[in-house]
């Protein structure tokens, strides 16, 4: 054998020999009265070669124990105590409990040392450990919905996105995948004509020097995507907030203007690091809801109130609980302790708010507090998406001013605010929390129109452009080698919300048979009644199903 065999044997022979010097140490030991010292320095009696750990923890009625030690030494539950001795039982919550019964393997791959080209034999394991089998059942079960959910297995499957290397990072949104993005930003932005906002347009591509004015390019440059066209260099935008101080400061601006309220839909690219990037979630190109708003001091308060009652009538649609985190001022921060404490004071605004809020001492940005809105999806998993954050200094730096009532040149407090947050991202968390069935409002498959008999097929095509022409996103499955049931079956797994089926009888009539994904059979209803119905699911952006 080599001398890596021979080293095995050896160690397992001094295995082999020491667990037999200890199943005689039991066995001579065996029937011996013993005094077991617990944690919390009671005593209790046992007998060596029978009583072990897992006993005196169910007569003890400790829960969650799943190691212990002995005199100091890690001792399986279940093995026999031999001697007296200092018993601690340890619980998941403890290092040795958790290395220790139920593990579960996730992934083994081989390591490179640093510095080096070539394998280095080690090899890197991956998993995760559970107080039991029933927890380790459980996160498997909560693992193979994730799976089910997952939005990239949902993007391919219902053909709405897909990434290239030929852009990494930049996502592809394919016709129905747009459908939902632009359901999404038209949304919005019917929401801004209701509450006061603005939208402007502003350039991708900015010199240097207007990153170096906003204090960006001394902290974020290397976050930027850089193009150089001698003897400039100019930066693809990571944000809108600089241009948007661009645009205020064009004219002199009076206390009668404000607040402004600009919004900006403007694609955005951040060089984000290859590994960090993972489908819709973490991208390089992505669009926010972005907007900003210029206000008085004694305008805040009542616009950090507007923006949280934007947020909750956003958020009710989708139907996410939600709670909100202010996070105050960090060490260092700048700007004067006046702007802070007054800033600070939108504590107000989120006891008037009366939905859940905690305090995030210590953690806002270092150039105002913010409030980060996290939501609660289907699986109950948390997502920060929206925030609303306070900018003292980007005003500074660009010297924003405006004319008091008084005639005297006053700053504006400038409020950084999304609600949806990245698109994509967004785009993402709600085909997992929908599981891939979107609502009629938002959904790219809304009705499959299937024709049953030759004849039919020439009304089918009349629905069809009917509901298209309507705006309905509408298709017809006109295969005359399918059968009625495949042909609705197919439907469903595309997950199309309705199901109209036409044959002769409602060829004559005008009517259409309706069918929801989930086999629910509506009858037979007039084509105006229906469109009637369908156009008020998508109006009043409803997720039912009833029509």
């Amino acid at each position: 054998p080599s001398a890596c065999q021979t080293q095995r044997l050896r160690i397992l022979q001094s295995l082999c020999d020491r667990l037999a010097t200890e199943a005689a140490e039991e066995h001579k030991a065996s029937r011996a009265d013993l005094t077991i010292r617990l944690a919390d320095g009671r005593t209790v009696k046992g007998s060596a070669g029978v009583t072990s750990p897992l006993q005196i923890a169910k007569s003890e009625r400790v829960k969650g124990a799943v190691a212990s030690r002995v005199n100091g030494a890690l001792w399986d539950l279940s093995r026999p105590l031999v001697e007296d001795c200092e018993l601690q039982l340890l619980g998941f919550d403890s290092l040795e409990g958790r290395q220790v019964p139920a593990f579960e393997s996730q992934r083994v791959s081989p390591v490179t040392l640093s510095g080096s080209t070539e394998p280095s034999g080690i090899l890197r394991m991956i998993g995760v450990a559970f107080p039991g089998e029933s927890e380790r059942e459980e996160w498997e079960k909560e693992q193979e919905e994730a799976r089910t959910r997952d939005h990239r297995r949902i993007g391919k499957a219902q053909e709405l996105f897909f990434f290239h290397d030929v852009s990494p990072g930049s996502c592809f949104f394919m016709p129905k995948g747009a459908h939902i993005y632009n359901t999404l930003t038209d949304f919005i932005k019917s929401e801004y004509r209701r509450r006061g906002f603005s939208e402007v347009v502003t350039p991708t591509l900015y010199s240097t020097s207007l990153w170096e004015r906003s204090g960006h390019w001394e902290h974020y440059s290397e976050n930027m995507f850089t193009v150089t066209c001698e003897p400039h260099t100019f930066a693809l935008k990571p944000m809108n907030c600089p241009a948007h101080c661009l645009m205020f400061e064009q004219r002199v601006r009076s206390w009668r203007e404000l607040p402004i309220r600009w919004a900006d839909f403007g694609a955005l690219h951040r060089n984000e690091h290859s590994g960090a990037l993972g489908g819709l979630t973490r991208v390089r190109r992505f669009c926010q809801d972005d907007a900003h708003i210029f206000c008085t001091p004694e305008q805040l308060e009542e616009e950090i109130t507007a923006c949280l009652d934007f947020v909750r009538g956003v958020y009710r649609v989708f139907g996410f609980s939600f709670h909100c985190l202010l996070s105050t001022r960090p060490v260092p921060c700048l700007g004067e302790p006046a702007l802070w404490d007054a800033a600070e004071q939108v504590h107000l605004s989120l006891k008037r708010f009366e939905e859940h809020w905690e305090l995030n001492p210590g953690d806002g940005a270092f150039y105002g507090p913010k409030i980060d809105i996290q939501i609660r999806d289907a699986l109950g998993r948390q997502h920060q998406c929206a925030t609303i954050q306070l900018d003292f200094q980007l005003p500074i730096r660009f010297s924003l001013q405006y004319t008091g009532a008084d005639g005297q040149m006053y700053r504006p407090i400038m409020i950084h605010r999304a609600v949806l947050g990245s698109l994509e991202r967004m785009i993402a968390i709600l085909a997992e929390n929908f599981r891939g069935k979107w609502p009629f409002w938002l959904s790219p498959a809304q009705v499959m129109v299937v024709p049953v008999g030759g004849g039919s097929e020439t009304y089918g095509q009349e629905v069809v452009c009917r509901l298209r022409e309507a705006g309905f996103m509408a298709d017809i499955d006109d295969d005359r080698g399918s059968t009625l049931n495949k042909k609705i079956r197919s439907a469903q797994l595309a997950q199309y919300n309705y199901i109209f089926v036409v044959g002769e009888k409602e060829c004559a009539s005008g009517t259409v048979s309706v069918r929801t994904r989930a086999g629910k059979q509506l009858g037979q209803k007039s084509l105006q009644e229906v469109m009637c119905s369908l156009t008020e699911l998508r109006q009043t952006r409803s997720n039912q199903e009833e029509l």
